[in-house]
């Protein structure tokens, strides 16, 4: 029976390349490396039933049909459905190297199910990370605010986004990271959809907001640019892969939300 195989040349991913020029995950019944050539493996299984098995390895197959790249260039190389594949094994194989050790006390961890681990002294149980962020896209008229991170590795603006903190509901961050990041309050907040981002263990919450009140003075640790942008007069955009631009596209595609 095929199995899917993803196949990580130490943090870059590894897919095929076919004789009709089309790539993909690797699906067949055997592993494609040497056993010798495997640092980590472990198997989980889709919402359908398919087996899924994430490899670690410092090793390029030889065979040929392999090429390599960044998670998100992959993007640009897979299918919608195997990307996503690919970025939930990446985010599990991060889940594996960093929960090693129990953080109660400090014995090694074993797997208790496809997803979990468990502490065999003290009982501790451990479940893959996901940190929470928002993100939002903030409208006045036929304006919208953009904003370049000192992060970005690019020359492109994005949108507010920030961590969601304990304590808060999704709402509640987004209004504190718009102020802290612009000094801007914003009102009729609504949902518009997440997406797993796996850099390495997130998921974006996305939201549209109508400026409320106050002038824009950004928060420079962390923002470098930033202003009003009319929508036929914007700066460049996010890759197509991201939240932002589709919260940017749809804006554009349908106006402001009633």
């Amino acid at each position: 029976m095929n199995e899917y195989w993803v196949l990580f040349l130490k943090s870059e991913l590894l897919f095929v390349n076919d004789e009709e020029g089309n790539c993909h995950l690797d699906f067949q019944p055997l592993p494609p490396v040497k056993e010798s050539d495997i640092k980590v493996l472990f198997k989980y299984h889709t919402g359908d039933g398919i087996a899924v098995n994430v490899i670690q390895t410092d090793v390029m197959p030889s065979d040929g049909r392999y090429q390599h790249s960044t998670l998100r260039e992959s993007y640009y190389h897979l299918s919608e459905k195997e990307f996503l594949l690919a970025g939930k094994s990446w985010e599990l194989l991060y889940w594996h190297l960093h929960t090693r050790y129990c953080g109660a006390c400090g014995t090694p961890t074993v797997i208790d199910t496809e997803i979990s681990k468990k502490c065999p002294s003290c009982g501790e149980e451990y479940w893959p990370l996901l940190n929470v962020a928002v993100i939002c896209l903030i409208y006045r008229g036929d304006e919208v605010l953009m904003v370049r991170a000192k992060t970005f590795r690019s020359n492109f603006y994005g949108l507010v986004a920030g961590f969601v903190e304990t304590g808060e509901t999704l709402e509640d961050a987004l209004r504190r990271e718009v102020y802290e990041e612009t000094s801007l309050r914003i009102k009729n907040i609504r949902y518009f959809d997440s997406q797993p981002w796996p850099y390495p263990c997130n998921l974006m919450v996305g939201f549209y907001a109508e400026y409320d009140s106050g002038e824009l003075h950004l928060q420079f640790s962390e923002l470098e640019r930033g202003g009003w942008f009319h929508r036929d007069h914007l700066p460049n955009l996010p890759q197509k892969m991201s939240i932002a631009r589709r919260l940017i596209d749809h804006w554009l595609e349908e106006g402001n939300p009633d």
